[in-house]
């Protein structure tokens, strides 16, 4: 896929984020965490973030059910690897640890992305 693809996809993508992702949404937008900005189905090379801080050069990755099976770790693996290598760090959270516990998954975002921000 070319980055223009990706970006075209990205665009598709906003329009029809997932429950969970429409949830956290609604608590990154705005600088609401921290005051850190956040973009959603953010495009990086042929991959489009759930969610990016680029003053923390980090994603936020909601990962639904299908994330568990062999071929999709192994895709999510390699995914990982590559964005390390462009400095981007990138945190994984279950959709279900979205709905019963979304006080305690900003914190751990805030902490992640704040500590990024410090160095």
């Amino acid at each position: 896929m070319t980055t223009q693809g990706t970006v075209s996809r990205a665009r598709v993508l906003r329009r029809s984020l997932t429950p969970p992702e429409a949830r956290l949404w609604v608590c990154l937008r705005g600088r609401q965490l921290a005051g850190l900005k956040f973009r959603r189905q953010h495009p990086v090379g042929v991959f489009v973030l759930d969610f990016y801080c680029a003053e923390a050069r980090l994603a936020v990755e909601v990962d639904g059910q299908q994330h568990g099976d062999a071929e999709r770790s192994e895709h999510d693996r390699r995914r990982t690897v590559w964005l390390a290598t462009q400095g981007i760090s990138v945190l994984r959270i279950a959709a279900e640890d979205l709905r019963v516990n979304l006080d305690g998954i900003l914190t751990w975002i805030r902490t992640n992305a704040e500590e990024r921000v410090r160095g």
